[in-house]
């Protein structure tokens, strides 16, 4: 049986991991902005192995305490999902400076300090799992999606270095790059900036079709993605990067043959910066 801390447990992939995770049998710590019906409802049903804590993850302060709380409560830690965010979409130019600082705080550094609070408890134990839900946003960019595409890129190239850092000390990490899913990320919990009529009718609107429900839900079941994150916990070794849903795979398939067909078309300018001794 492992123990596992999930930021985010009332909603989403955050909640369906849970419910997963307490089913088998394992111990969850599991973090709220605020008291929710569905994790007390979890909390009754589970009062051995569900450990609800309230944290905002913009707090850096709170996090050290909760982590370090969490230890003396619990010894350990085996598995650390960061999975707290939101969405928020609208143009660069429409958003204000509240919003650009909110969704970096909250999706890249909150998701940073959540990572490097627990490195040590890790290291110090023996090994450990560190899971981050980002989004196949974290490689492929659309219009209207900037703030929301910045904090991701930057989460995946911070996981992917300290994958690097960490592997000496048996810790593990993977970037799980989930497509559209039946979540309140889009039908509820995005964040829409105010929006600028100058943008009306051009593709960085576009998101407004997929924010509203009665144009189709999403292909995503939440329960079967969070099935297939914690299946990669016993994978040796683990995957970097793990995407979930087929369109999103092919987008990003897509995306990074582009970008390298446009890399290998450089090679005679990149050689002419060079110093020729």
């Amino acid at each position: 049986m492992k123990t596992w801390l999930i930021t985010g447990i009332s909603s989403g992939f955050g909640n369906s991991l849970t419910k997963l995770l307490l089913e088998k049998g394992d111990t969850v710590i599991g973090t709220v902005r605020s008291d929710n019906p569905k994790v007390a409802a979890l909390q009754r049903d589970y009062p051995d192995q569900l450990d609800v804590v309230h944290l905002d993850v913009t707090d850096t302060a709170a996090i050290r305490r909760v982590v370090a709380e969490a230890v003396a409560k619990h010894g350990r830690i085996d598995v650390l999902i960061n999975n707290a965010g939101y969405g928020l979409f609208g143009a660069a130019e429409e958003l204000n400076d509240q919003d650009i600082d909110q969704i970096l705080q909250t999706d890249l550094v909150g998701s940073v300090q959540m990572i490097r609070s627990l490195i040590p408890v890790m290291r110090k134990q023996g090994g450990g799992r560190l899971i981050q839900i980002s989004s196949y946003g974290g490689q492929v960019a659309f219009p209207g999606n900037s703030l929301y595409h910045a904090a991701k890129f930057g989460i995946e190239g911070f996981v992917e270095s300290v994958a690097q850092e960490v592997a000496p000390f048996n810790i593990s990490a993977t970037i799980v790059e989930p497509g559209g899913a039946r979540t309140e990320f889009r039908y509820g919990s995005a964040h829409v900036a105010k929006l600028m009529p100058e943008y009306d009718g051009t593709p960085t609107h576009a998101f407004l079709k997929m924010l509203d429900p009665a144009n189709g839900l999403a292909p995503g079941d939440p329960d079967k993605m969070a099935a297939r994150i914690i299946e990669t916990v016993d994978q040796k070794p683990a995957p970097l990067h793990l995407v979930l849903d087929f369109r999103a795979r092919q987008a990003t398939i897509e995306r990074l043959t582009e970008r390298l067909k446009e890399y290998q078309g450089q090679a005679e300018v990149a050689k002419s910066t060079d110093i020729e001794d």
